[in-house]
């Protein structure tokens, strides 16, 4: 046996659009990132190609070329949901399966001791082809050694190839034309210019320069070609169905406290779905009835759902509906799931409100025991200096936290970060002293804090004349361990201060 598969669906996306529009199978067809003018195409079909249509070329432009062209967006959830599906599939053939993260549509599969079930490499990649290829999709195959070898051959080979050593699959891949892999389309239109079309024509250049100008997925795509870079098999996990289960200690037929058991059994079955970013779309309800078998019961809400309620008071109707002749010896509920919404995460995981009234007795006991000075809050305060910008102030109780920022149009985006400014009451001196000139911001932070990659300022601050000059240059200092520190040069002091931590 090989060690090693790949399985290819051509354009796999390509191939779920044209499942919903069939009509478009003889025209040059693509799959866009946006239905627009200046929308990139993503994968085309063979048709497209004998126009000289190819990925990442703009929608306009690949009109220009094929006037005739078909196109629309597949959307990225039904992708994944289809190569879920094929993954579980193909697992039925071995238990290590691999989907590619960037190419929808290949998997690789270890070949590792299947000889037992497949007396040969053959059997195994037609047993593979005739499968997939019954779900009325077109599919490729190649049973090799490496993993670049087997992709890059399933790309140009159509059917079932099977190599018999490396020296064949190698010399066959290094033939495939560089417009047939997934690589980055600047890339690829400037090796064109260049006259390097093949894989073979890209080992001829060499890696260090290849990594220099182009970069390091250019760089690590010729490793992979040349048989440098191995990387072993990733494979998917299958989740565990979600289920739970209860023996009885005795058989029990009162539905209030069958009920109450549904209910024990439900909460993890709901907090395993959210954690796995799913909803319930039905619940199985089986009974172990006493000297008579099983009976097996559905319940469907409306609509997906982690809302508890809507489900309890579903299997309270049901089990009023259902006449037990003898007791139940025990539960097991089994769950059926789609992808929940992000409300529906948000509701699910919202926990209880805070206990205020808790919190004020806490702090009254702390007061009791080290003073009145041993609960403040930080107030702000008008100042010149950013360490006279606060003051300290007594706390008589806690509130609700309140977000003023709220009305930013930075927040208005869900995924946006806040950063926090934790300043110092009191600026540290940093290590080095007046020998430190105000150009050696690369050492400001000592080996404590770790060196500082980037300086980000000057922030000039000046005043003081009044009473106390004060000069100083406030900078953004991100170091190698990724923190961000505030610090300033005093020009007066001819030294470098740490004011405090961007969090």
């Amino acid at each position: 046996m090989v060690p090693l598969a790949c399985v290819e669906l051509p354009a796999f996306p390509l191939q779920l659009l044209l499942r919903h529009r069939p009509e478009w199978a003889h025209y040059p067809t693509a799959v866009v990132a946006e239905d627009k003018p200046q929308g990139l195409i993503l994968w085309v079909n063979e048709r497209a190609r004998q126009h000289g249509v190819l990925p990442g070329l703009r929608y306009a432009a690949a009109l220009s070329l094929a006037a005739e062209l078909r196109a629309s967006e597949v959307s990225p959830n039904e992708i994944r949901k289809a190569v879920k599906e094929l993954t579980q599939r193909l697992m039925r053939f071995t238990p290590e399966v691999e989907p590619a993260a960037e190419d929808p549509g290949v998997f690789w599969l270890n070949g590792m001791g299947l000889q037992f079930l497949y007396p040969s490499s053959n059997q195994w990649a037609r047993a593979l082809h005739a499968d997939i290829a019954a779900q009325r999709f077109q599919v490729n195959v190649v049973a090799g050694f490496t993993r670049f070898g087997t992709y890059a051959v399933a790309k140009i080979k159509k059917g079932i190839t099977v190599f018999n050593n490396t020296a064949e699959e190698r010399r066959v891949a290094h033939a495939v034309p560089l417009n047939r892999l997934d690589i980055d389309p600047d890339f690829r239109d400037t090796l064109f210019k260049l006259g390097i079309k093949t894989v073979g024509a890209l080992l001829s250049l060499p890696p260090v320069g290849l990594r220099e100008r182009f970069g390091p997925k250019a760089y690590r795509l010729h490793r992979m070609a040349a048989g440098n870079l191995w990387t072993p098999l990733d494979p998917y996990k299958s989740e565990e169905p979600v289920r739970q289960h209860r023996i009885l200690d005795d058989p029990e037929n009162d539905t209030t406290r069958l009920l109450f058991l549904i209910k024990q059994l439900l909460h993890p079955m709901l907090t395993t779905l959210a954690a796995r970013a799913q909803a319930l779309v039905a619940l199985w309800l089986s009974f172990l009835v006493d000297r008579s078998g099983w009976l097996k019961e559905q319940i469907r809400p409306a609509a997906p759902t982690l809302d508890p309620g809507q489900i309890l008071d579903l299997a309270r109707l049901r089990l009023e509906s259902m006449q037990f002749a003898t007791g139940i010896i025990e539960i097991e509920l089994g769950a059926e799931s789609c992808g929940a919404t992000a409300e529906q995460l948000r509701l699910f995981g919202e926990g209880p409100k805070r206990d205020l009234d808790a919190a004020n007795r806490a702090l009254a006991r702390l007061r009791a025991e080290f003073g009145d000075d041993a609960v403040v809050q930080a107030k702000l305060k008008n100042g010149h200096l950013p360490e006279a910008r606060f003051a300290w102030e007594p706390l008589s109780g806690v509130k609700l936290p309140r977000n003023d920022l709220n009305d930013l149009n930075v927040l208005n985006c869900p995924t946006a970060k806040v950063l926090v400014r934790r300043i110092m009451a009191k600026p540290i001196a940093l290590p080095g002293g007046p020998r430190h000139t105000h150009e050696d911001g690369w050492l400001i932070l000592g080996h404590k804090y770790g060196s500082v990659d980037k300086l980000s300022g000057p922030y000039v601050f000046s005043g003081g004349w009044w009473n106390k000059e004060i000069q100083r240059d406030y900078y953004f200092a991100e170091t190698r361990r990724g923190a961000i520190a505030w610090v300033y040069y005093d020009r007066v002091r001819r030294r470098w201060f740490l004011q405090g931590w961007i969090e």
